[in-house]
């Protein structure tokens, strides 16, 4: 199985890569650059968090990744940043969190589908973020905080899932039952 990570420039990004690697999945980073016919022979794609501020239009940083969107059609998973571009791509909004979220949260999970299949229904996550996104048309909230509306998404129509907090922090309990969940999804 050969999962692409698309680099948004989180400082995470490499954990991403080794939790994927110790799930027995072959993973590469690669820059948001890369050219479209690279990504398509990929099983799936992770988009790392960064610094970038969606909600703020920081758009010059995602390079290619709204055509890896369009064109991909394996399952697609975003972190962080790239939780809020997936939303904001389909039509959804970002916005200043009610409070914004650094260090452990309390995650709420509001529907165990796929990628929170055989978790609790509350656990600790690590958030690093400043904005969430609202208002995603096509998608359907997973997970909440006190602070935030929309800590987890999935698409009605297609295998796409964001993720606001950061599962491959270790901080985040289950966080690596989150990407098995989601390379069964990749598998099927």
């Amino acid at each position: 199985m050969e999962v692409l990570i698309v680099d948004f420039g989180s400082q995470w990004t490499h954990r991403i890569h080794r939790t994927l690697k110790y799930l027995d999945a072959h993973s590469q980073i690669i820059p948001v650059s890369t050219p479209v016919k690279e990504v398509l022979k990929a099983d799936a794609l992770v988009f790392s968090g960064g610094a970038i501020r969606i909600g703020l239009g920081d758009t010059k940083k995602i390079g290619n990744a709204a055509k890896f969107i369009d064109s991909f059609e394996g399952p697609i998973m975003g972190i962080c940043a790239g939780q809020q571009f997936i939303g904001m791509h389909f039509g959804g909004k970002a916005r200043p969190a009610r409070g914004a979220e650094f260090g452990k949260v309390e995650l709420f999970v509001d529907e165990h589908n796929e990628l929170f299949e055989g978790l609790p229904d509350r656990f600790t996550v690590w958030a690093s973020h400043n904005d969430e996104v609202v208002d995603t048309p096509g998608f359907r909230v997973l997970a909440h905080s006190k602070d935030c509306s929309n800590h987890a998404f999935k698409s009605l129509s297609r295998p796409i899932y964001g993720c606001l907090f950061h599962p491959e922090v270790e901080h985040t309990e289950y966080g690596s039952e989150i990407y098995a969940n989601f390379l069964k999804v990749a598998r099927k």
